[in-house]
């Protein structure tokens, strides 16, 4: 909001700075042409003592709901680190079990230690690509309608896909408490399940949140 030449902050979202995004704060270097000195001389000048954050597609906000999304932001790139490392894990685990199987002397468990590792895999690094949209998008219908009722429907669609990830990690946390009652453990390396349900479980609860971040960019008018 602005009044007269003074810029006037949103309570809720401050701005973002992408090449698709509204129009940047009067006086404000332009992104993504600017240098990283000139920004952090805005930031003194305009933002002093104002909590912010900078998150994918450098997203810019202000609290309550920024310090959220800070939050939520963080969570999932420290859980998306974890599945890099353990995608990592998997590359060199399998190439040196291929070339130990040359030598007649292969890595015990290895089909059990890439499948655990596999599912941690997966199950962290969905709430990250969801925040910075990775995931393969079928926007063609959609985008033909106003920005209202895409608003809408991106709303009633990350509805859905909170109750359904909820579920899920419901589920798995249940599971996960049976396969640990029963002390179901796998057969060679005799490593127990229930970690891995645990797992999985909590990379849902993340996805949830992810999901509400979305809804609140809506609410914000910064989803795009």
């Amino acid at each position: 909001m602005r009044k007269g030449k003074e810029y006037i902050p949103s309570p809720f979202i401050f701005t973002i700075s992408s090449p698709l995004s509204l129009p940047w704060p009067v006086g404000a270097p332009q992104a993504p042409l600017f240098k990283r000195s000139e920004g952090a001389q805005y930031e003194r000048k305009h933002l002093a003592g104002k909590p912010t954050l900078w998150g994918a597609s450098h997203l810019k906000m202000e609290l309550p709901m920024g310090w959220f999304l800070n939050k939520v932001w963080k969570l999932s790139r420290l859980i998306n680190f974890i599945s890099g490392v353990t995608l990592s894990f998997i590359m060199f685990l399998t190439v040196a079990d291929i070339i130990l199987r040359s030598f007649r002397r292969p890595i015990l468990g290895t089909y059990e230690i890439v499948a655990f590792s596999g599912a941690v895999v997966i199950g962290f690094s969905v709430p990250f690509t969801t925040w910075v949209r990775g995931h393969v998008y079928t926007d063609f219908l959609i985008l033909r309608f106003s920005k209202k009722i895409r608003n809408v429907f991106n709303i009633f669609t990350r509805c859905l896909g909170i109750w359904l990830f909820f579920m899920i990690g419901w589920e798995m946390i249940k599971h996960g408490i049976d396969l640990k009652k029963a002390g179901e453990v796998s057969p060679t390396l005799t490593m127990p399940f229930y970690p891995v349900a645990y797992g999985l479980g909590f990379g849902c609860f993340i996805q949830c949140l992810a999901l509400l971040c979305d809804i609140l960019k809506i609410f914000g008018g910064k989803y795009e």
